[in-house]
């Protein structure tokens, strides 16, 4: 098969993934599937297929004790009455594009196999899923990086409750504080929270585990890949998060919260363009999306800082 036909076929493959360059909906209900998978952060977030590039999402919650004293066959009075506390959260899509470059070699095997849109689907949801918790996690608007600078992301969004670490490894002490710090409130459904750090501070605590030198404990963190909790809450490596902030750039900056609070709106009107390079020998999959981050409820997330790391 030469380079010709192989392109040939590759449009014919393309030509039914995508209808006037936007995925089919089913198409893209099954990428948004895979691009959530491939996601670390995002997986565990709230994702919301948006049906417009803005949207805004209701929110209520009760902040106080609605239970009162009551008295048979009486009705409460109007002060008695609870009333929830009603909100909206704004999500603003902002515009990203993603380019795959698929060889004749690559292409030529799926061609074959019959798996080229399976392909195209992979290869593109594993970078975008990447890039997509790149900047959930580090987005700021203030960033020198343009793709960072489309929004704040959950590190610059959590300012309310946030423990200085003061230039120390990740240990026992870090994960006590800012459970401490969690807003009462917010403690009630602990099962439901989540430590994120980076990839070195989780090592530095597992490490800090396995000093003690136990068959329980000690020996499970130096021969396996175990799970790692504190009081219950379990803790999470993401390789995402800096590990060059901070006193002398050498830090990180965990957070704990209900990752559901995390909310992800994709704009499902995702679009994918084509483009053949003969020369270079590859064919050019060019795919545009918005989405936006955003926290529902900021004062329910705990943020640390200055988490030495190196």
């Amino acid at each position: 098969m030469n380079n010709d036909e192989i392109l040939q076929k590759s449009d014919l493959a393309v030509s039914e993934l995508v209808s006037n360059g936007k995925l089919q909906p089913a198409q893209a209900a099954q990428f948004m599937r895979i691009l959530i998978d491939e996601a670390v952060l995002m997986k565990q977030a709230s994702v919301i297929p948006m049906k417009a590039p803005k949207q805004q999402v209701d929110k209520i919650k009760f902040g106080s004790r609605i239970l009162r004293a009551g008295t048979e066959a009486q009705a409460l009075s109007e002060a008695d009455r609870a009333k929830p506390t009603l909100g909206e959260v704004e999500l603003d899509a902002k515009l990203f594009k993603a380019e795959v470059r698929l060889s004749n070699e690559t292409l030529e095997d799926s061609i074959e196999r019959g798996a080229l849109r399976q392909t195209i689907m992979q290869l593109m949801a594993e970078r975008i899923a990447t890039d997509m918790d790149d900047i959930i996690i580090n987005g700021d608007t203030a960033s020198a990086v343009p793709a960072l600078a489309q929004f704040d992301g959950v590190l610059k969004q959590i300012t309310s409750n946030v423990y200085d670490h003061a230039d120390a490894v990740t240990n026992r002490t870090l994960w006590k504080s800012m459970l401490k710090l969690m807003p009462t409130a917010f403690l009630r459904n602990k099962k439901s929270l989540r430590y994120f750090t980076s990839v070195d501070s989780a090592i530095d605590y597992k490490d800090n585990l396995a000093d003690r030198a136990t068959a329980n404990v000690g020996d499970r963190f130096v021969m396996e890949d175990a799970p790692v909790m504190y009081s219950g809450v379990p803790i999470y490596d993401v390789p995402l998060f800096p590990e060059n902030v901070g006193t002398s750039s050498h830090c990180t900056k965990p957070i704990l919260l209900d990752p559901k609070n995390i909310m992800v709106g994709i704009w499902r009107d995702i679009t994918v363009e084509t483009e053949k390079l003969v020369r270079e020998g590859v064919f050019c999959i060019i795919a545009t999306l918005r989405f936006h981050c955003k926290l529902a409820e900021e004062t329910a997330c705990v943020k640390a800082s200055n988490v030495k790391v190196v």
